[in-house]
């Protein structure tokens, strides 16, 4: 939520520090894109993820049928984008490392 970044990590915020931030369709779109303005407007680097009807979106995420579907498109957009970053930097994303399928309990 919008109010929690409001109430917290604005410390955090200055030029070095990127923010991705989805605004998808609904109640809470105003809040959050009037955040990722107030987050530009400190030096934020703000990458903003919303539907193509917002003209400062950076990237456009997909529309369900029904609003409420939307934050499972925008889940899926976003691993792609996590994998072609990943794999952008010379990672396999399938293959993290210090990552092992077995966990040892001492």
């Amino acid at each position: 939520s919008s109010a929690e970044v409001r109430h917290g990590p604005m410390a955090l915020i200055d030029a070095d520090y990127p923010l991705l931030v989805f605004a998808p369709r609904g109640a809470e779109q105003a809040g959050v894109l009037s955040l990722a303005a107030d987050m530009r407007q400190r030096g934020a680097r703000v990458l903003l993820a919303a539907p193509d009807d917002i003209a400062e979106r950076n990237l456009t995420l997909s529309r369900a049928e029904h609003p409420a579907l939307d934050p499972i498109l925008a889940i899926q957009s976003f691993y792609r984008m996590a994998a072609s970053l990943a794999e952008a930097r010379g990672l396999d994303p399938d293959q993290p490392r210090h990552l092992s399928k077995v966990t040892r309990t001492h």
